[in-house]
């Protein structure tokens, strides 16, 4: 724990992330080494905020679980969050809002990478003016709704968390006081 004994929890909807990078930026399956390097999304929370952070990652086990993945995150120190259900249940949806739900009794704060606007209430609910809240995302695919709540912190996976190893093929708006012609001048 910190100082003041908070927490930032990590919320990682694995689902949602890995379905934008393969769908929306790769448009293919991810190739191994195009994947996020998870250990380093818990580096940039504890960085971020000066706490320590721990991470839950929720996978929709249903019809099996990646062990190989499950141990891979295990090392760096996730706790791993296999949940199972009918075709019809969004598990991964329904255990983060439950978290989320939960959290707001607590002191701790959150970082929750995911796009998916069903969070939306969730995270509005956490946002009290003494607990930080963030979200993690590819910018450009987030739901345009967590640019309405007030007294959130909004986060880039590639560009501030700098979870990949490779740039990815991404269009992004670059703000222009960011703006260096030398990148585009190669």
């Amino acid at each position: 724990m910190g100082d003041d004994g908070r927490t930032t929890w990590i919320l990682v909807d694995g689902e949602n992330i890995d379905a934008t990078l393969g769908g929306s930026i790769l448009g293919r399956r991810p190739q191994p080494d195009e994947r996020p390097r998870w250990d380093r999304l818990m580096s940039f929370a504890s960085r971020t905020w000066r706490q320590p952070a721990r991470g839950l990652f929720f996978l929709n086990a249903t019809t099996g679980i990646p062990m190989a993945f499950v141990q891979a995150l295990k090392a760096m120190d996730y706790q791993v969050v296999p949940l199972s259900g009918a075709p019809d249940e969004k598990v991964v949806d329904i255990a983060v809002q439950r978290t989320l739900r939960a959290i707001v009794d607590r002191a701790d704060d959150v970082m929750l990478v995911s796009h998916d606007g069903d969070f939306l209430d969730d995270v509005a609910a956490l946002v009290d003016g003494e607990r930080r809240v963030g979200v993690l995302a590819f910018t450009e695919f987030r739901n345009a709704g967590f640019a309405t709540l007030p007294g959130i912190e909004k986060f880039d996976l590639e560009y501030d968390a700098q979870v990949f190893d490779a740039p990815l093929p991404r269009v992004r708006v670059i703000p222009i006081e960011e703006f260096d012609p030398a990148m585009f001048l190669r």
